[in-house]
């Protein structure tokens, strides 16, 4: 084992990317570890900064030759999942790998690493609430909108799996909360 690994996971629309944006910008010996995925990028993400957008052939022919951690198909056709190479890539720079993933994806990173990584599970205090941010981002269709609240009422089902559970309800408090597990985590 070379190093430490820090997990974030959370049903869409919790304030997960938030919360790690803030995190990697308040603690330096973090970086973290791009994922990649099969769906085409939003707004302003960027290949190679905010996910390997690959192809569905490329993402299977990867899953083929062993090159992921883990990946999961989230929803119909649409594969995320961590490369071995990013692990690599962050632990060659001295420092502890963050991950932004979905709840199964956590776990199964969690149960790789054991007690070298530490699993954090954001949620928002209700699904009403979740519901409302996600018809803020002004992306979801109604069929998008139905479909990442069924899978949210079925990812909070695993909170109780990850080692600490951040309830976003005001930002400032989550960051704080947050930035105090790392820490301790970090230095233990």
């Amino acid at each position: 084992m070379k190093g430490k690994v820090i997990i974030f996971s959370a049903p869409s629309g919790s304030g997960k990317t938030t919360i790690v944006k803030e995190m990697l910008k308040d603690i330096p010996q973090l970086a973290f570890s791009i994922s990649a995925c099969s769906r085409s990028p939003r707004n302003a993400e960027r290949n190679g900064k905010d996910y390997y957008f690959l192809s569905e052939e490329d993402f299977r022919k990867k899953i083929s030759n062993n090159e992921f951690l883990e990946w999961e198909e989230v929803y119909k056709g649409s594969l995320y999942g961590t490369l071995f190479s990013e692990i690599e890539r962050v632990w060659a720079q001295g420092k502890t790998v963050v991950f932004d993933v979905d709840v199964i994806g956590g776990l199964n990173i969690k149960k790789h690493f054991k007690e070298n990584a530490l699993a954090l599970f954001i949620q928002t205090p209700s699904i009403e609430i979740l519901k409302k941010r996600l018809i803020a981002r002004g992306s979801e269709t109604e069929e998008s909108l139905k479909s990442r609240l069924d899978k949210a009422e079925y990812e909070l089902s695993f909170a109780s799996k990850f080692d600490t559970r951040i309830i976003n309800d005001e930002l400032d408090e989550a960051f704080e909360q947050t930035k105090k597990s790392i820490l301790q985590f970090i230095k233990s």
